[in-house]
Order: C-alpha cells, then sequence, then structure tokens
C-alpha cells in the first residue's frame, strides 16, 4: 500500500516501483546525534512534527550515531500505522563491539554517542542480510521499503558484484520494496545505474542550487526509469542561511572562498526576487523530473517547520532563469 498524505504535501512515483514518496522527506542522521547530542524528546517530537505536517518518508542508517538514529526513529513511528509511511535504511556498515571505545564517536565518525561499537565495512551478500536483520531489530519493524547500498566508494565492484544483487533478490522476493544506492558524489551511480538493477540513487549535494555536477547522473536515472533522491540539499550548511557567513560548511568541510562567493552571488539573486536562499535551495531538486524527493535532516520540530514552509514558499520562475 503506498502511504497517503495530506493535500498540502504533495507525492510523486518512486521511479517505475510503484511505490510513492512524499516530495519531502525526512532525514534522520540529525537525531542520530549528528555533530552534538539531542535529547531523545527533540528527536521524538522532529518525528511527530514531521507526521503531522503530512511528510510520510523517513530515511535512516546504521551509520548514523552508530545505530541511535534507528532507534529513535523506530520508535516514534510506533505510534503510527506502518503502511501509512515508506522506510528508508542502508546496508554495508554493519556495528560491531568496539575493541579500544574512546568514549565518543564524534572524532571517528561525527555523531555525538559513546563509541561501544564499531563500523565494519561489508558490501558481502551476508553483509547485506545480516545489516537489514539488524536494521529491523534496531527499528523495531517488520519491514523496510527502499535499502540503499551506503557509500561504496571505496568497494564500488564489490556493490556492482555482491551488495546490489543481494538487494535486488530479496525485492523480487518482496521483502523489501526497492533497492538503491545512496553516495556524495555522482560517478559510481552512474556506473551503478547502467550496470545493475537499481531503483533509485540517495544522491547528496550534487545536484543543488550550487553544485549542479551531478546532472549527467540525473539525466541517466530518468531516462531508464530510475527515481532519484536528493539529499543534502543545503550542500552541509552553506545554503541553509539566507546569508552565507565566513567558515561555513560546504559538502563537510570549510568552503573554499571561491564556492562562498558563488553562494552568495546565489543569494543576492534570491533576494532581487524576494525568496530566501535556504527556500530556493530546497526546492531546486525538484524541477528535474528524475528527483522524486528531496530529503532533509531534521532534529527537531523547528526544522521539520522550517523545511516545510520552504517547500510550500511561492519561487517565480524568474528565480530559477537567473540562477540557471
Amino acid at each position: 500500500m503506498n502511504p497517503s498524505a495530506p493535500a498540502a504535501m504533495p507525492t510523486r512515483p518512486l521511479g517505475r516501483t510503484g511505490l510513492s514518496v512524499t516530495t519531502l522527506g525526512f532525514g534522520a542522521s540529525g537525531i542520530g546525534n549528528l555533530g552534538y547530542a539531542r535529547p531523545d524528546l527533540d528527536a521524538a517530537q522532529a518525528v511527530h512534527a514531521a507526521w503531522e505536517a503530512g511528510i510520510r518518508l523517513f530515511d535512516t542508517a546504521p551509520h548514523y550515531g552508530l545505530g541511535l538514529s534507528e532507534q529513535r526513529l523506530g520508535e516514534a513511528l510506533r505510534a503510527y500505522p506502518r503502511d501509512a509511511y515508506l522506510l528508508s535504511t542502508k546496508v554495508g556498515r554493519l556495528l560491531r563491539p568496539h575493541p579500544a571505545p574512546t568514549g565518543s564517536d564524534l572524532a571517528a565518525g561525527g555523531f555525538d554517542v559513546p563509541d561501544d561499537l564499531i563500523r565494519v565495512w561489508d558490501f558481502s551478500a551476508d553483509g547485506v542480510a545480516r545489516s537489514i536483520e539488524e536494521s529491523l531489530t534496531r527499528l523495531g519493524v517488520d519491514r523496510i521499503d527502499i535499502v540503499y547500498v551506503h557509500d561504496p566508494d571505496d568497494a564500488v565492484d564489490d556493490a556492482v558484484s555482491h551488495a546490489v544483487p543481494a538487494l535486488t533478490a530479496l525485492r523480487d522476493q518482496g521483502v523489501i520494496g526497492a533497492v538503491g544506492v545512496g553516495m556524495n558524489q555522482w560517478q559510481a551511480p552512474l556506473r551503478m545505474v547502467r550496470e545493475t538493477d537499481l531503483d533509485v540513487v540517495m544522491l547528496a549535494g550534487r545536484y543543488t542550487l550550487l553544485d549542479r555536477s551531478g546532472e549527467q547522473l540525473l539525466d541517466e536515472c530518468e531516462s531508464r526509469g530510475v527515481a532519484v533522491v536528493a539529499a543534502a540539499p543545503f550542500n552541509s550548511g552553506i545554503l541553509a542561511r539566507p546569508w552565507p557567513q565566513d567558515g561555513t560548511n560546504f559538502n563537510y568541510g570549510p568552503a573554499p572562498d571561491e564556492v562562498l562567493q558563488q553562494a552568495r552571488r546565489l543569494a543576492e539573486t534570491c533576494r532581487e526576487h524576494d525568496v530566501t536562499l535556504p527556500v530556493a535551495a530546497l526546492q531546486f531538486p525538484l524541477r528535474h523530473p528524475a528527483v522524486a524527493s528531496v530529503v532533509t535532516g531534521m532534529r527537531s520540530a523547528e526544522h521539520v517547520v522550517d523545511a516545510v514552509t520552504g517547500m510550500q514558499t511561492t519561487v517565480p520562475d524568474g528565480l530559477w532563469q537567473a540562477t540557471r
């Protein structure tokens, strides 16, 4: 059954899968304490605010907070009918006991959680099966709708030969609904779209108002009926405020000066059209016909309100023409 959504939250088909997704999706890395810790209550309130706003696509991963994101998301979603939303998680990193914990995952993984566990890369068929089983336990659900191969940058051959075929077999058996790959680059997903039977690509930060380097991948996906979920529309911070500040992040590191200046030119153009930079950044990916949904991190109810408001704001066509 496809998830229902109120009129205020449009849906789009997820490629050829027969599933539909809301055009705005809840990214759950933040509720895994990405960068800094927030209490359980904040995480629950964020999920409930997303639900009330009509969001019916929720994305997580074992990587996010060493399982904390999956645990918190699953706990909050237990308040709602399982058939009423789509849930995605990822494979490629198994969580195993840490032989020498330091007390914090911030330095190694970027999450403010105890590092009692450690990530172990595994793109084998057995690793995929174990990862899904463990995610089901952490989430407390009986099925996962979309499973992405997560960040196989250094293991593309293994992903093509082992992880994706294992997932497509599970899809064909009806165990999962759709098979995807999720990455911060476009070149490897392009190869995988051409060589494997993917349903969806989650592309983070490579088709944004500022960085459109992934357009070739999106065009290929459109021609093959593969859906795209555009993640990280703010390029990890530089597009998240009306005026990009000195020292802001671009793709998980300090923004180079030329990138900062380019972002400020975009901000000025947005001002000329009475639109803020974050609103334009949030809506931009949906202009490509391959994009089914934009997923952005929401660690609080306030973040949800900002994202939903941004998605509902009218953007004049002149702005898109001016930022071409």
